[in-house]
C-alpha cells in the first residue's frame, strides 16, 4: 500500500469537496456552471477513467468515476432544470 495511501487520502478530499456542491444542485434542482465547462470535464473525467483501468490504477480509476458521475448530475440538472426560469 505504501504511498498509495497519499492517493486515498487525495481521493477522500476531492470526494469532500464534490458531495456538498452535487447535492446542492440536486437540491436545487439547477446548475449554474457554465456547460461547456462541464462537457468538458465530464469528457476529461470520463477520459481519465478509462486510462485507470487500462493502468490498474484503483485510486484514479475510483476518483475519476465518481468526478465523471458528479458532472453527468451537473450536466443534466443543467440541460434539464426543475425550474424552467433556469434553462
Amino acid at each position: 500500500m505504501g504511498i498509495e495511501i497519499l492517493g486515498w487520502i487525495g481521493f477522500g478530499i476531492l470526494v469532500m469537496a464534490w458531495v456538498p456542491q452535487t447535492w446542492d444542485t440536486i437540491r436545487d434542482g439547477y446548475c449554474s456552471t457554465n456547460l461547456v465547462f462541464i462537457i468538458l470535464y465530464a469528457v476529461a473525467s470520463l477520459l481519465l477513467t478509462i486510462y485507470a483501468i487500462l493502468q490498474n490504477d484503483y485510486v484514479f480509476t475510483a476518483l475519476n468515476a465518481l468526478l465523471t458521475i458528479g458532472s453527468g448530475i451537473n450536466m443534466f440538472y443543467k440541460l434539464f432544470p426543475r425550474n424552467p426560469q433556469h434553462q
